[in-house]
């Protein structure tokens, strides 16, 4: 779906994973046409011109402002007909919330109008950070959510701050990130390290020059402020909200910020705000290594794996076409060099959803046999690379400036080596490619806003947490720990592989989520699905 927080991801990084996808995205092989990827299973629809509406919030609602925020509380709204049956507009907020008149940014939304008798909007978010909220309603809203559930609900989407049309960090050329995704640093030695670091502050600085002021304050902190604006110019009085992942964060962010204003939230692949960026990425690399494993036997007991003999056996023979490409990097068909942080990658991404463990099949066996460019078709699928050389998102840059400012980083070259060696004693697949993400903040023009801390939620209203047994990217543990640090809080599980459950795991989990939504049933705390 969505990624969790911490795979390492500036453009200079070892390995690019998904940025916590959008929670219903799969990878699906078409083993007819010998096309390995038909892209997401969400279809397009294209832009629309049309009527739309206008709306200003109540006047209880524009009173109820913290201070000096009026303005942006009471602000007019126009929503316009958009992407065949959607409609569109701009919020703006402030680029500081510490000095609300020092400029402005516009947050880009999108709705899906509910069909019924209407109870509000429910806000989403799919994670990241650095995920279109506004692809994933419209690609997703009609498929991913419950006819239940759209039917009482406007489905609300927005790009947080400074993701792809709000504020967006930006800093190479489409032709740039792909020149820079065929580097690869021997971080083990101080050359191979001091390159990634020259190389990674020069691309720190594209972004500066090219992102503009906002880029000081691309933070989780400053999203869920802009979360609460948003309640506020759609006229909702309590804020719905439905997180995945990285979403989860800003769930709960805003939770701690503004309990009296939570209506319903449901956080599905919980991140826990208490802990560290290092500790959070032991968390993620430990649980890659399992979902490897799942995803071995899986495939060993099918005809056509590439990978034979027992389960320690295959795994050993997935490390091997690693540091073969490690040794020796191969050229894909379109003549790209595909390096070992791509190949990492296009084992990685399929695990965020056991639909697409196929296609990595199917991508393992043709790098068995000696062409990668299968795997480098499933990378880009990670990186969000169009076919056509173009890139469809700015994550990979967002996901990087708002984890420098939301997480102090162990930078220093012992304190690195130390997380390493960490890593691959709980990891000896990726341990190696999970490390070294202190690079990529190092030289970070601006310095860390937060540090991480509990969830600290007094409100009344009860919150539902989602976690799944076989989550890679945000361990189950997590949920556990979250539902606890929330207090006025159920924890729903289900079991299955993968990351995140709502729209991609049973009707026990759709149950859970719409009726609490919908019907104000939360469910009982421990349910297992």
């Amino acid at each position: 779906m969505t990624p969790a927080r911490r795979r390492p991801t500036g453009s200079t990084s070892r390995t690019l994973f998904p940025s916590l996808r959008r929670a219903a995205t799969a990878i699906v092989a078409t083993i007819s046409t010998g096309l390995l990827l038909s892209g997401c299973v969400f279809s397009v629809p294209p832009t629309g011109n049309g009527s739309g509406n206008v709306s200003t919030p109540d006047a209880s609602i524009a009173a109820a402002a913290p201070d000096g925020l009026k303005e942006f509380y009471s602000q007019t709204v126009s929503w316009t007909s958009c992407e065949q049956g959607f409609q569109c507009a701009n919020i703006n907020v402030p680029v500081d919330y510490a000095k609300p008149d020092a400029g402005n940014i516009s947050i880009a939304a999108i709705r899906l109008q509910s069909q019924g008798t209407k109870k509000g909007s429910l806000l989403v978010n799919p994670g990241g950070p650095g995920v279109s909220g506004y692809d994933f309603v419209r690609d997703a809203a009609k498929t991913h959510f419950t006819d239940k559930l759209r039917s009482r609900f406007d489905l609300v989407g927005f790009d947080p701050r400074g993701v792809k049309r709000s504020a967006p960090v930006t800093c190479l050329s489409d032709a740039e990130r792909d020149a820079s995704r065929e580097k690869a640093y021997n971080y083990d030695t101080d050359q191979g390290l001091n390159a990634a670091l020259a190389d990674t502050k020069a691309v720190n600085a594209k972004c500066v020059e090219k992102s503009g002021p906002a880029l000081a304050h691309i933070d989780t902190v400053s999203s869920a402020k802009d979360m609460d604006i948003l309640r506020a110019v759609l006229n909702d009085a309590k804020l719905n909200f439905l997180g995945f992942s990285y979403g989860t964060s800003l769930g709960s962010t805003y939770a701690s910020l503004f309990p009296s204003n939570v209506g319903k939230l449901v956080l599905d692949g919980a991140v826990d705000p208490a802990l560290s960026e290092e500790d959070i990425t032991a968390g993620q690399t430990e649980a890659f290594e399992k979902a490897l494993r799942s995803y071995v036997a899986d495939c060993e007991a099918k005809s056509g794996c590439p990978v034979t003999g027992s389960v320690d056996d295959g795994i050993q023979q997935v490390r091997d076409l690693v540091a073969d490409v490690e040794q020796n990097p191969k050229r894909a068909k379109d003549g790209r060099l595909v390096t070992a942080p791509t190949f990492v990658s296009a084992i990685i991404t399929p695990l965020y959803s056991n639909d697409s463990w196929p296609a990595l099949t199917q991508a393992l066996t043709a790098a068995v046999q000696g062409d990668d460019s299968l795997m480098l078709r499933i990378a880009d699928f990670g990186a969000d690379r169009e076919s056509n050389g173009t890139y469809s998102s700015n994550t990979t840059f967002a996901f990087n400036a708002v984890n420098c400012l939301d997480y102090p980083m162990v930078s220093d070259t012992a304190g690195m080596r130390a997380e390493e060696a960490r890593l691959k004693q709980l990891s000896p697949t990726f341990g190696y490619y999970f490390a070294y993400t202190g690079v990529n903040c190092k030289d970070w023009p601006y310095k860390p806003l937060h540090a991480p801390a509990p969830a600290q939620y007094t409100g009344s209203a009860p919150v539902v947490v989602i976690g799944t047994t076989g989550d890679p990217a945000t361990p189950l543990a997590w949920a556990a720990s979250l539902r606890k640090q929330i207090g006025n809080a159920s924890l729903v599980t289900w079991k299955g592989e993968g990351h995140t459950a709502y729209g991609r795991s049973n009707q026990c989990v759709s149950d859970a989520v719409d009726n609490y939504f919908v019907d104000g049933k939360v469910p009982s705390d421990g349910t297992m699905c």
